[in-house]
């Protein structure tokens, strides 16, 4: 573990709590630059953090979930591809990450052809699925996050019929808004056909900017539309968080005192208490 990753340990002190079970959460939006991705990378931290037991899933082609996370192209031995293959099963593709309790499943290029080998071959859309259900056996993990592409495909389906449900980042834009409306529709068809059991498990602000009075005004819309599906903590516009990638950090490692990553640490803790809370009231 390095010194970083360290001191965000040191510093988070994390509580043992109970083992819950494993609820799995699709990171979906269909339009591209919302922050998905860095929402995946860094929320996943974060919960590992606060003492969660974490998997991502990186179902990108473009695999960024994967560098951001400081695990180059040249390590990915078993990757996503393998697992929707049937080749390998997803504890086997699950990789330990620099913070202890988030562990990664790769992607690489090779997923970008994965809807034309398969065809119609029997349970397409169910791959993810079937080897999420064998991963719920081992009681691991109690959060799995899926980065999933911007795009309608195979491995979006994928993803949404494996949920337990939808977490969404909304960049406080307003063409955001019209992708948004994109991604009711697909959750309804997925909901219809595939899984009926998948809701929405809620909606995050991100690069938010308090001096652009546009921002504000997204935020009214879609609390006024979402009520309390949208998170109160919001994701601010913060250039140390752009930086990180680079890095092959998530910003809570690579600067754990900035606004970004506190606002993904308070995002977290909000998750973790609203899931509490979703299971209380389901008992």
């Amino acid at each position: 573990m390095s010194d970083n990753a360290e001191s965000v340990a040191e510093a988070v002190k994390p509580q043992a709590s109970a083992p819950s079970p494993m609820r799995v959460l699709a990171i979906a939006n269909q339009k591209g630059g919302v922050g998905k991705t860095t929402t995946a990378i860094n929320l996943g931290t974060a919960l590992a953090a606060v003492g969660e037991r974490v998997l991502l899933i990186d179902t990108d082609p473009q695999g960024n979930a994967s560098t951001g996370l400081g695990v180059p192209r040249q390590a990915r031995k078993v990757t996503m591809y393998d697992v929707y293959s049937g080749e390998k099963t997803l504890e086997e593709a699950a990789v330990e990450t620099a913070l202890p309790g988030l562990d990664l499943a790769a992607s690489d290029a090779d997923l970008s052809g994965l809807e034309l080998e398969l065809g119609s071959s029997p349970r397409r859309s169910y791959r993810l699925r079937d080897a999420l259900s064998a991963l719920r056996s081992t009681g691991k993990y109690s959060y799995v996050l899926i980065d999933c592409p911007p795009s309608l495909n195979l491995l979006t389906v994928n993803a949404m019929t494996g949920a337990d449900a939808v977490f969404v980042p909304l960049q406080c834009e307003f063409f955001a808004l019209e992708g948004l409306t994109q991604l009711m529709r697909t959750v309804e068809l997925v909901r219809g056909s595939l899984n009926p059991a998948l809701e929405i498990q809620g909606v995050v602000l991100t690069m938010y900017d308090r001096r652009n009075s546009l921002s504000e005004q997204v935020a009214r819309d879609v609390r006024s539309h979402f009520g309390d599906k949208v998170y109160e903590t919001v994701i601010p516009r913060n250039v140390r968080v752009s930086e990180a990638p680079s890095h092959g950090k998530p910003v809570l490692i690579y600067d754990l005192k900035c606004a970004g990553s506190q606002a993904y640490l308070k995002l977290a803790r909000e998750v973790v208490l609203r899931e509490r809370q979703r299971r209380a009231r389901a008992a």
